[in-house]
C-alpha cells in the first residue's frame, strides 16, 4: 500500500485529505504545525527519512488574504520557501509532489475562465507568494503537480458559507459582493481530486502529464448568488427560521486590504482531459447544510 505524506492536515483541505486516503488505497501521514513544520528545512527532511512516504501533498498554506498585506514575510515562508523545502525532499526522495495554489495568482478580469498557461499576474501579497510557490515547486522537483484551486469550503473549518449561516440567524437583511465571480469549490472534491492525481502517477512509468492544473466548482456564480443558494437551502431545512434578503453590492463598497479578483472563473478542460476530473459539483455539497451550521 502506497503512503502519501499530508502536510496541513488541520486544514479544510487536509482534513478531507486525511479522511479519504484509505478510501483510495493510501497509508496516511497526516502532520499539522505541530507534527511537522515546514519552514524548517532539517525537519522537512527529516521526516521524509523517517515516514519514507510515496508522495506528498502539501495542503498548508497562509490563507489569511488580508493579513498577509502586512505580515508578508510570514505568508512568504509558509507560501514559497516551505512549499520549495518540501518539493527539494520529494525529488531528493524520487516520488511525486502535488502542491495547493490559487486563482489568486491571475489577474482576476474579464470574464474567460482563466487557463493554466494564462498569464498571471497577483493583485495581492498573498497570491504573489502562492505564485512564487508554484515556482520554487515546480522548480525544486521534476514531479510537481500544482493545483490551483478557488473558493474552498466543507464543513471543517471557516469559511464562507459558515459566515453566512452564523450572520442569517440574527440578521434579515445582508449586503454581499456581487461583481465577483467563479466556482465554490468543495474541499472533499478537491481531496477526491489530488488522492485521484497521486494515484494516477503512481500508477504510471512514464507519466508525462507534470505541471499546473485548475480545479473548481461548476456553476459559476457571483458571491452574491451563492449567499442566496446557502440561505435557501438554509430556510427549508429550518436552520434559520426566516427568510434572509440578500442586497448585492460592488467590490468597491466593501473595501478590503487586500484586492479580490473580480474573476475567479477556472478553465477545466486541461485536468479533465488528463485525469478525467469533472468539476466540483457545490450545488451537490450544500444539500445538506446541518454540518455547517453553527451550534
Amino acid at each position: 500500500m502506497p503512503k502519501v505524506l499530508i502536510t496541513g492536515a488541520g486544514g479544510q483541505v487536509g482534513y478531507k485529505l486525511s479522511a479519504l486516503a484509505a478510501g483510495y488505497g493510501f497509508s496516511l501521514f497526516a502532520a499539522g504545525h505541530a507534527d511537522l513544520d515546514i519552514t524548517d528545512r532539517s525537519q522537512v527532511n527529516a521526516a521524509i527519512a523517517r515516514e519514507l512516504p510515496d508522495v506528498i501533498i502539501n495542503a498548508a498554506a497562509y490563507t489569511a488574504v488580508d493579513k498577509a498585506e502586512s505580515d508578508r514575510d510570514a505568508a512568504y515562508e509558509l507560501n514559497c520557501r516551505s512549499a520549495g523545502y518540501l518539493a527539494e525532499a520529494a525529488q531528493k526522495a524520487r516520488i511525486p509532489f502535488l502542491h495547493i495554489s490559487t486563482d489568486y495568482v491571475y489577474p482576476g478580469k474579464g470574464t474567460a475562465p482563466e487557463a493554466e498557461d494564462d498569464a498571471t499576474a497577483p493583485a495581492n501579497v498573498y497570491g504573489q507568494t502562492k505564485l512564487d510557490g508554484e515556482k520554487a515547486a515546480l522548480d525544486a522537483c521534476e514531479r510537481t503537480l500544482v493545483m490551483r484551486t478557488a473558493w474552498v469550503f466543507c464543513e471543517h473549518g471557516n469559511n464562507f458559507i459558515k459566515t453566512m449561516l452564523r450572520l442569517g440567524r440574527t440578521h434579515a437583511e445582508l449586503r454581499v459582493v456581487d461583481d465577483q465571480t467563479g466556482g465554490p469549490t468543495y474541499a472533499g472534491d478537491i481531496a477526491k481530486s489530488l488522492l485521484r492525481m497521486a494515484s494516477a502517477v503512481l500508477g504510471s512509468s512514464d507519466f508525462a502529464g507534470y505541471g499546473i492544473y485548475n480545479y473548481c466548482g461548476s456553476p459559476f456564480v457571483t458571491w452574491r448568488e451563492f449567499a442566496e443558494a446557502i440561505f435557501s437551502g438554509a430556510l427549508s431545512q429550518g436552520i434559520i427560521k426566516q427568510a434572509v434578503k440578500v442586497t448585492p453590492i460592488p467590490s468597491s463598497a466593501y473595501p478590503t486590504p487586500a484586492v479580490r479578483p473580480l474573476n475567479s472563473r477556472l478553465s477545466m478542460e486541461k485536468i479533465h482531459r488528463v485525469f478525467g476530473i469533472s468539476p466540483s459539483d457545490w450545488k451537490a455539497a450544500i444539500a445538506d447544510l446541518r454540518g455547517y451550521a453553527p451550534a
